[in-house]
């Protein structure tokens, strides 16, 4: 198991830097060292690209050596939001079991158990399912993404503790917005009621994760 990482507030903030997919690839595959666990957190604001570098990172590594573990997982279920009022702001910080997260990256952490299953977010059922994704206890290198890891707030504090190496993905904020428009489209979205969700919940959602964006340990443009 890796060493416990520097506590919030101890790390110097980092230049910003532009580097290929390829690039990082390269340094997460450094991470990834046999007998040794290491958790990789990727985050940054909505559209930024982090799902898709996730991804990207770990099927270039492969099984064997990488396991993605998304935060959206633990988003909360719809009728739970509706009852506590707070469905049409699905995706702040108050919508998600932050707890259940934080449990899981320990126990990712300690590699006590042979297989830990994590939830995986249906974004077309909008609601996570339970024990999607089993995680072997000898994967050197788990990579988990979405907009909080970084957030100083409440029980958010607790997962960057949990994470050994952080990267927050920038994007300028046109070409990240327009793709959150054409994202919610995809979905079934019209045009306006895209781009007032982009602009609205999405937003509000953006200016709470770039709050975290000094304490990454790499601060990243992504560059073809």
């Amino acid at each position: 198991m890796s060493t416990s990482p520097a506590p919030i507030g101890t790390t110097t903030p980092a230049d910003p830097v532009r580097l290929s997919v390829a690039d990082l690839v390269g340094r997460a595959r450094r991470l990834a060292v046999p007998g040794r666990r290491t958790l990789l957190g990727i985050t940054g604001p909505p559209g930024a690209g982090k799902t898709t570098l996730a991804r990207a990172v770990v099927d270039a590594l492969g099984p064997d050596q990488a396991s993605l573990v998304p935060m959206d997982g633990f988003h909360l279920a719809d009728p739970t939001l509706i009852a506590w009022g707070r469905r049409a702001r699905k995706g702040a910080p108050d919508t998600f079991d932050v707890g259940g997260y934080v449990s899981l990256l320990q126990r990712l952490r300690d590699q006590e158990q042979d297989f830990v299953h994590a939830p995986e977010f249906d974004r077309a059922l909008e609601a996570s399912l339970g024990s999607a994704l089993p995680v072997p206890r000898d994967v050197p290198l788990v990579v988990t993404e979405g907009n909080y890891l970084l957030s100083a707030e409440g029980e958010w504090a607790q997962v960057q503790t949990l994470l050994d190496e952080t990267w927050y993905v920038q994007l300028p904020d046109p070409v990240r917005v327009d793709r959150l428009v054409r994202r919610r489209e995809g979905y079934g979205s019209d045009h306006e009621e895209a781009v007032a969700w982009a602009l609205g919940s999405d937003q509000a959602n953006a200016d709470v994760v770039a709050r975290g964006r000094g304490r990454a340990d790499l601060l990243v443009t992504l560059v073809d």
